[in-house]
């Protein structure tokens, strides 16, 4: 499993912690902010807190969160 990593966007900091099958807890200005998923290359997921399944909604902000983890390279 990958290890947790830092993303930016602009200039808030994210701190990104990958689990399971594509699946990510995100946490923002150090509170924990979502759970995100891989739906395809473009498109991400915010997860319901409760259940855990996938909420399909159009979020740019998770939508972008995604696209900064795909891009991240490891050191």
């Amino acid at each position: 499993m990958q290890e947790p990593f830092d993303i930016f966007i602009g200039s808030i900091p994210y701190s990104v912690f990958p689990e399971e099958d594509n699946t990510f807890t995100i946490f923002k200005n150090g509170k924990e902010f979502t759970h995100v998923q891989k739906d395809t290359e473009g498109v991400w997921l915010k997860l319901d807190y409760e259940t855990d399944l996938p909420l399909f909604e159009e979020d740019a902000e998770v939508n972008e969160i995604g696209r900064q983890i795909n891009l991240y390279q490891p050191e």
